[in-house]
């Protein structure tokens, strides 16, 4: 298998940058065509992306072109997300015969939220940014969503959520619709200023913290803090569930995401390519001056083709069903299945 990247940017979203970066992607992997494409495009893109999808497919000689618009691209070399840019995955089997694997379904979705049909069935893996364009086999979907299987390839998945919880699990007592109201033998809001640091009591970081019903299952977001003490949570909880509270900052962030990849590199091979899908309230926009998680791939896996983009969700299969999570960082690390 021959397989890499390329990212281009420009002042403006023209079609010729998806051309000329899966040309980059070509060039470094000294291919003249491509079995498989997986193209992502800038949000400039979104209104009108058939004519970059095609230019893609032209410069790759196949029809075989995946991925959809998001908030940001970057690839192992770097990140993009001020200026309209395009990101292309690159690869061919070159005559090897491959057999079916494991590799999830890969789903591309401008929706809100997570399609009601996908919730159940086969295992997803991707990334859902609001008003997104998405597009398979080379032609933009009517519905906003697009799916795709790369053939004879095994993928494992490492998710990232970067949430470190605070304190003990704790049982809900009181609540009203998508209000928390007590917990713990406190309100809401006094249960939660005893876990956080004494600089945050007063002004409370709420970008920054969740509830967990449990350790790997989606941080539902903290919408307001009220003068009842109550808080309004993005989803409703029953009372007598446990919930425990939960920071993201971006030092915890980083050293879970490196200690994920370095126990994928323990437990198998160097992976041929990987992709991620990120959030765009992760990356640079969290981390600072750079993308640690990108940083953190790099030195785990040098020299392995990565293409990734930033969203508003990230679709991960939890416990026999599909989730669609926030703030994560999704890394997908590819093996080829040979006979």
């Amino acid at each position: 298998m021959k397989v890499a990247s390329g990212l281009v940017a420009g002042q403006r979203a023209d079609a010729e940058l998806a051309g000329a970066a899966v040309e980059a992607a070509l060039a470094s992997a000294g291919l003249s065509r491509a079995d498989n494409v997986i193209l992502f495009l800038s949000r400039e893109f979104s209104r009108q992306p058939q004519p970059a999808v095609l230019a893609a497919a032209r410069a790759a000689g196949c029809l075989a072109v995946c991925g959809c618009t998001a908030n940001g691209l970057f690839t192992e070399r770097g990140w993009q997300l001020d200026q309209p840019a395009a990101a292309a995955l690159v690869f061919a089997t070159e005559g090897t015969s491959l057999t079916s694997a494991d590799s999830p379904l890969l789903s591309f979705s401008g929706h809100g939220r997570l399609p009601f049909e996908w919730h159940q069935g086969k295992a997803r893996v991707g990334l859902i940014d609001t008003d997104a364009a998405a597009w398979s086999h080379g032609r933009n979907s009517d519905n906003g969503c697009a799916e795709f299987r790369l053939p004879g390839l095994h993928g494992r998945l490492i998710r990232s959520s970067g949430l470190r919880p605070l304190g003990e699990p704790l049982p809900v007592e009181q609540r009203s619709g998508y209000e928390l109201r007590r917990l713990g033998g406190h309100s809401a809001l006094d249960s939660l200023r005893r876990v956080l640091p004494a600089e945050w009591r007063e002004r409370l970081p709420l970008h920054l913290l969740s509830v967990l019903r449990q350790a790997d299952a989606p941080g539902i977001a903290l919408l307001s803090a009220n003068a009842d003490g109550s808080l309004t949570l993005a989803e409703a909880l029953s009372e007598g569930e446990l919930i425990t509270w939960a920071i993201r900052q971006p030092l915890g962030a980083e050293q879970e995401i490196r200690q994920a990849l370095s126990t994928a590199l323990d437990q198998s091979q160097k992976p041929d390519f990987a992709l991620m899908f990120s959030c765009i309230g992760r990356g640079p926009l969290f981390y600072g001056n750079d993308d640690r998680d990108l940083v953190a791939f790099r030195d785990t896996f040098p020299d392995t083709p990565l293409l990734g983009a930033y969203g508003t969700g990230q679709i991960a299969p939890l416990a026999g069903h599909n989730e669609l999570f926030n703030n994560t960082a999704l890394t997908l690390l590819f093996e080829s299945a040979h006979v």
